[in-house]
């Protein structure tokens, strides 16, 4: 599957500091990529790379066979960029302003028109449209600003934090016009949202230090959690004890975590190096007679996984 962005060893050094170190990527049409890593990182700094607004210090960068890391236009027009607090000029009116993105996109006239309309639609600025920019909220203006990255069509989307400033249904509603954009395009999202990349992407990548130290699907990382194949069960007070004592005299089981639910209690029992242990725990539910109200198995969690690439350690 050929690649409609491809970046190869991109390093960026300012003075004496590595912000990027290396970082290598092949992203196909169709999939939706989330970019995560902790403040400072070098997610931004990587994305400005990848659309031409940064040069890199070695490495290239190419968007549809174009290079751009070499400061190519025709590269650039087909990106679309949603930097993390973009810039919007907010005297202008929001109908303005996207016919003003439209030109400098080269459209005009009827086209020009379509494309602001249809751009304006897909993310629900139809209230909106004549008033200012200025006077919008957050959430709007967020939503302004993803209009003007996706109005020419592009073949590369990249959004730093597409949903920053938006409700859950507003949020919803992006995801899903992600989702409706993916085929037939690459999209990169950076975001410290977890969640989203559960929602959203097909794969992640995961850099520290400004190198990538987890690159698979969402699936794919959460098995490397501690949590993989936890299980968790809830109980009435007078099993809790049973239940950790079991926990503690099992070879399988690690840790146990509490929780008070009322006159219930929650545990979770976290696996010792990988081991499966949820077959065992509900044999021992039933020869013990435990009141279980619920018992379920994870898959992993990301947020554990984030947490443990991020100090460093190998999860």
């Amino acid at each position: 599957m050929s690649s409609l962005l491809a970046a190869d060893m991109l390093v960026k050094q300012f003075g004496t500091f590595t912000a990027v170190d290396g970082i290598s990527l092949q992203v196909p049409a169709g999939e939706v990529l989330g970019f995560l890593g902790p403040n400072g990182a070098g997610k931004t700094t990587t994305m400005k790379m990848l659309t031409g607004f940064l040069a890199p210090t070695s490495g290239t960068a190419d968007i549809a066979g174009r290079r751009v890391t070499q400061g190519g236009v025709e590269a650039r027009r087909r990106i679309g960029y949603l930097p993390e607090g973009a810039p919007l000029y907010g005297d202008m009116d929001v109908r303005g302003f996207l016919h003003f993105v439209a030109a400098s996109h080269g459209f005009a006239g009827a086209a020009a028109q379509d494309r602001v309309e249809d751009a304006a639609a897909a993310v629900d600025l139809a209230r909106v449209m004549d008033q200012r920019i200025e006077t919008l909220s957050k959430g709007f203006k967020r939503r302004v600003g993803l209009a003007a990255a996706i109005l020419h069509g592009p073949d590369v989307l990249i959004l730093d934090e597409p949903t920053d400033g938006l409700d859950p249904n507003q949020k919803f509603q992006v995801r899903e016009l992600i989702k409706a954009m993916s085929p037939g395009r690459a999209i990169i999202i950076s975001t410290h949202i977890l969640e989203e990349v559960e929602a959203l992407c097909t794969r992640a990548v995961v850099i520290h230090e400004g190198r990538i130290v987890a690159d698979g699907t969402p699936s794919e990382l959460r098995a490397r959690s501690r949590y993989a194949g936890a299980v968790t069960l809830v109980v009435d007070v007078g099993a809790a004890n049973a239940v950790q004592a079991y926990a503690k005299a099992s070879a399988d089981i690690d840790d146990v975590e509490t929780a008070g639910e009322g006159t219930e209690v929650r545990l979770t029992l976290v696996p010792k190096d990988g081991a499966q242990i949820a077959d065992a725990v509900a044999k021992a539910a039933e020869d013990n007679g435990w009141a279980v109200r619920q018992f379920s198995v994870e898959s992993g969690r990301l947020d554990d996984v984030f947490r443990t690439l991020t100090k460093g350690m190998a999860a």
